[in-house]
């Protein structure tokens, strides 16, 4: 725990034990204050590739699970979610995508965004979420 760029706010990093945590030098989630960051997720298992290859639904849904833990231990919930983006590397894709977004929040409806991406790390990975968090 280090003091935050504010001087005084406790900063605090989540880790999921992912891939590139370590490698990128980066948290899962940061956590100041009352507010909470996810990075990008992915479903990406151990080797870095696709838990469920070819399908984006699934790979959102994972995606949210992970992101659903790290909030958790950080303290916040899928209800403090005040802020989605969602990365497709395929348009085709967005419905699917969008769809799992909506059942998991449409009593929540934070502001979204989704965009299409021309690639992500790994070929077999074809979303990307983000989520900011906020209690209050």
């Amino acid at each position: 725990m280090g003091e935050g760029a504010s001087g005084g706010s406790t900063r605090r990093r989540i880790s999921s034990g992912g891939p590139w945590e370590t490698v990128y030098g980066y948290g899962r989630a940061i956590v100041v204050g009352d507010s909470c960051w996810v990075a990008g997720t992915t479903d990406a298992g151990p080797d870095g590739r696709s838990q469920h290859p070819g399908d984006a639904a699934a790979q959102a849904r994972t995606v949210f699970e992970i992101i659903g833990r790290a909030l958790a231990e950080a303290g916040f919930g899928l209800a403090d979610v005040v802020r989605t983006r969602m990365l497709v590397v395929d348009i085709g894709d967005a419905d699917a995508v969008a769809s799992v977004h909506g059942e998991l929040f449409a009593d929540i409806r934070p502001a979204a965004t989704l965009v299409q991406v021309a690639a992500l790390l790994e070929p077999s990975l074809l979303v990307e979420i983000e989520v900011d968090a906020h209690r209050g």
